[in-house]
């Protein structure tokens, strides 16, 4: 695995802090109904993302996950202002803005997707990691799944497959805890999601998804496993979400004390606290690594709010191929 040095810290607490103030300000532009339709936020869970980037090879992975995927793009090199702009539906977006909140994509950047259907890219990301052993590319493909996405038919057709042909895929599971507002505890009799590959001979373990470095090992292991040609790897990433499943929960399901506790394990702050005990960084520079992020996002936002939406045709145009599309009509 490259290895972590200060540099890497100061990398992760940087690109956390964004993730975690870019989905803070998608909540409020949410709340004066700039943003539309859903919006599920990644607060909490941003050690995940930081370790797994560490791990990859950026110039030819893949990554495709599920709805909750504004900041992953963006770790993997899309404009973090293009992605505002398709959460704002404008024509600016990643999408030209009809992809909207759910459906981040970058071909550019082996970012395949946000995908509203729930386990629905657990079958996609094995296919991708097909088409990559099918033409000798040396790619791993990381599929990112939530933990109620686990009980998907889908997800057990798509393991058995996997290591029948040995696929170069990575599958994790991001335990935060809820399925919506379910726990893990009522939608199956065991709690350890990571055993589900056991019954696949599939190598499986548990990781502590708060914590960037136990991520990055646990995912450089897994990567290269699967750059081997040894197949696939599932991993169960521990964590929590500070936010509700989506902008419209009122949170019924849990206490406040509970997410106290899980914030005293917030991935950034234990980070920070690395950069200070380390002197990796001072409080000075720490406050200007605070006002590099904060500015960024203020710059995300501005493109947002300036950019224009879409004209009509480019929704029939992305829809339809043929150009005299009979039941089109004549006047958009």
């Amino acid at each position: 695995m490259k290895k972590v040095t200060k540099q890497t810290y100061l990398k992760w607490y940087e690109d956390m802090l964004f993730w975690r103030k870019f989905e803070d300000k998608l909540a409020a532009v949410y709340i004066q109904q700039k943003v539309r339709g859903f919006l599920h936020l990644y607060n909490g869970q941003e050690a995940v993302l930081a370790g797994s980037l560490h791990a990859m090879d950026l110039t030819k992975d893949r990554m495709i996950t599920a709805y909750r995927n504004h900041v992953q793009p963006i770790g993997m090199g899309v404009d973090p202002k293009r992605v505002m702009a398709e959460l704002y539906g404008k024509g600016t977006g990643t999408s030209q803005g009809l992809g909207g909140s759910m459906h981040i994509f970058s071909k550019e950047h082996r970012f395949h997707g946000g995908h509203g259907i729930v386990g629905g890219q657990i079958p996609l990301g094995a296919g991708m990691a097909f088409g990559d052993k099918y033409n000798d590319r040396d790619n791993v493909t990381l599929c990112y799944m939530g933990d109620g996405a686990v009980r998907q038919g889908s997800l057990h057709e798509t393991f058995n497959l996997a290591m029948l042909w040995k696929l170069p895929v990575v599958f994790i599971c991001e335990n935060n805890g809820y399925a919506m507002g379910t726990s893990v505890e009522r939608t199956a009799n065991h709690t350890e999601i990571w055993k589900l590959g056991l019954g696949y001979e599939m190598p499986c373990g548990p990781v502590d998804g708060m914590d960037p470095v136990k991520v990055a090992e646990a995912v450089d292991e897994a990567v290269q496993r699967a750059r081997r040609g040894d197949g696939p790897t599932f991993l169960e990433m521990k964590t929590y979400r500070y936010r509700g499943h989506s902008m419209s929960d009122a949170q019924k399901y849990r206490t406040k004390e509970e997410v106290a506790e899980y914030q005293k394990i917030d991935p950034i702050t234990q980070v920070k606290d690395i950069l200070l005990k380390k002197k990796y960084a001072t409080e000075e520079e720490i406050a200007t690594i605070d006002k590099r992020v904060k500015d960024l996002v203020k710059e995300c936002e501005k493109f947002a709010e300036e950019s224009p939406f879409p004209e009509k045709n480019v929704m029939y145009d992305s829809v339809y191929e043929q150009e005299d599309y009979p039941f089109l009509p004549h006047k958009l």
